[in-house]
Parts: structure tokens; C-alpha cells; sequence
């Protein structure tokens, strides 16, 4: 499936240079314990923008939920459809989610509560995106 070039800005470049990397990040306030994704430019606990910083992930998570896209607004997608949209929960922090198609699991046949890893996939030349795989079904 064709996937998205990112175009990465300020506040998102750490993100998708750690991907470049085969790192997942995500964005850490030291003053609240809190961890997000997406990157935004302040805390979304407790509103600080000075004392965010960049934590490594364990990369793994679980299938929270997923949905099945039959009529993407995305011209590139349509030879995909339909596809699996799964909601990735990370390990760590189940708040964390990013999302993926699933490359593999047959339409309609995700595992939710399986768990995943991420590994990156390249849209570019020059850049990498996360992508997940089933590890362990549950």
C-alpha cells in the first residue's frame, strides 16, 4: 500500500528522525511523568512546554480495536481496499496509540488483544515510518 510521506516540522523532526533510526519515541513531560504521541508543544497534562524531552519506546504494544476501510477517500488506496485500520496501544503506556494497517493479517481477521511489535518501513529515500506485526495472538 502506498503510504504517506511525512513532512516533518519542529516540533515532530525528533520523532521521525529516531525513526530514520528504527527507534519509536515519544514525547516526555519531567515534570508530570506524562508521555505523548502526537508530538505537540506543550504538555497535555499540565500545559509545560519547557520540560518536554524525547523517551525511547519498548516498541511493542497490543491490538486495542480496529475498523475496515471499504471506500477510502485516498485515490492511491482504492487497489488496497479493503484494508484493516488497527488501533496500536503501546506496552508502556496504554494511552499511546498509533495505528496500523496490519500488513499480512487478512481483512477482517485482526487479533485484537494480540500482541504486536513495531518495525519501520521506508517511504522515501530518506525516510522511515513504523509499521506493526502480530508477535503473540492472545
Amino acid at each position: 500500500m502506498p503510504r504517506p510521506i511525512p513532512i516533518p516540522d519542529a516540533i515532530s523532526k525528533p520523532f521521525w528522525d529516531a525513526c530514520n533510526e528504527k527507534r519509536l519515541i515519544v514525547q516526555y513531560c519531567d515534570i508530570c511523568d506524562y508521555k505523548q504521541f502526537p508530538p505537540e508543544a506543550e504538555c497535555r497534562e499540565c500545559g509545560w512546554h519547557l520540560h518536554l524531552d524525547w523517551i525511547e519506546t519498548s516498541g511493542r504494544g497490543f491490538i486495542n480495536g480496529y475498523s475496515v476501510t471499504y471506500d477510502s477517500r485516498i485515490m492511491a488506496w482504492h487497489e488496497e481496499q479493503p484494508f484493516n485500520n488497527a488501533v496500536i496501544s503501546l506496552e508502556e503506556d496504554p494511552k499511546i496509540n498509533f495505528f496500523s494497517n496490519l500488513p499480512g493479517v487478512p481483512v477482517n481477521e485482526v487479533p485484537v488483544g494480540a500482541k504486536v511489535e513495531v518495525y519501520f518501513i521506508p517511504v522515501s529515500d530518506d525516510q522511515m515510518i513504523p509499521e506493526w506485526r502480530v508477535i503473540e495472538e492472545s
